[in-house]
């Protein structure tokens, strides 16, 4: 059946704009900055079963971007069954903030999310965190770092998503790493390659060789990390290619690394493996 408003009538007036397949949800306001999430459903919806979820976080630098970059996959993956949300966070160019502001609203995302996932009709042992770039960074820190927590964070809601796809995430912040000019002394509790848990979930990473800001050093070292302690980490490399390759405008490997994150999430059996959906 098609997804009807079953959310109670408080929280469909405060949160919903409408009752499409496409929505805006407030999930965030701080002084007077609106924070969204923007919806996409599977075409059908059946009322008493949980689908899994993908949270997208965009990239550029936490100084720029917005919800939109991950438009195409979030169609995408909610033909596939899953429930997807473009996640709006603090950026330095819009809101004059720092990326500990941009992690911090990563963070509130997910807990709402979970504390809302009857509403939503999802399964909150199956959010997954995807991001690129800077917003890679804000995906994998959700599930590894304990600081930088809104004061207004219902924090009995865990932020921790239970699988990551990481497109050339900022994982090391550290010197020599992306970011430390900004982040300084604090990249101890902000860095996901100096906080990796032995909860680490799940992990697939994209990545170029010819990456300018991240070395394929430091996703190889990321990985034998996590595998060291017993988690998932699988590491995909593509030769020749350089920081953003994954994106639409290179279509063919926009459609590769597509498949093979529709891949990783049918190995979590997150997904069923058909139909494989046509990707425009």
């Amino acid at each position: 059946m098609m997804r009807n408003c079953f959310l109670p009538l408080l929280f469909a007036l405060s949160v919903y704009s409408s009752c499409s397949s496409q929505d805006k949800i407030l999930f965030k306001e701080i002084d007077s900055i609106k924070l969204y999430l923007e919806t996409y459903y599977p075409e059908t919806i059946e009322q008493n079963k949980d689908y899994p979820a993908l949270i997208f976080f965009f990239g550029g630098g936490w100084k720029n971007g917005n919800r939109k970059h991950f438009l195409n996959h979030a169609k995408y993956f909610s033909k596939r069954g899953v429930v997807c949300f473009l996640a709006d966070y603090r950026t330095e160019s819009k809101n004059h903030t720092t990326p500990f502001e941009s992690l911090k609203d990563a963070k509130s995302a997910i807990r709402f999310l979970r504390k809302h996932a009857s509403q939503f009709n999802i399964d909150k042992s199956k959010i997954i965190a995807l991001g690129g770039s800077a917003g890679g960074h804000l995906a994998a820190a959700t599930a590894f770092i304990d600081d930088y927590n809104e004061a207004t964070d219902d924090l009995s809601q865990d932020c921790r998503p239970n699988a990551l796809i990481l497109f050339n995430p900022v994982i090391d912040n550290g010197p020599g790493g992306y970011g430390y000019e900004r982040i300084g002394k604090n990249y101890k509790n902000f860095s996901p390659l100096h906080n990796i848990k032995k909860e680490a979930p799940p992990i697939v990473i994209f990545l170029g060789t010819e990456d300018q800001y991240i070395p394929v050093v430091t996703a190889q070292y990321f990985q034998y990390v996590v595998e060291k302690i017993g988690g998932r980490c699988d590491l995909k490399l593509y030769q020749g290619e350089k920081h953003g390759f994954f994106n639409r405008n290179n279509f063919k490997l926009y459609k590769n690394t597509l498949l093979e994150a529709d891949k990783f999430l049918v190995s979590l059996r997150y997904l069923d493996t058909a139909p494989i959906i046509k990707i425009e």
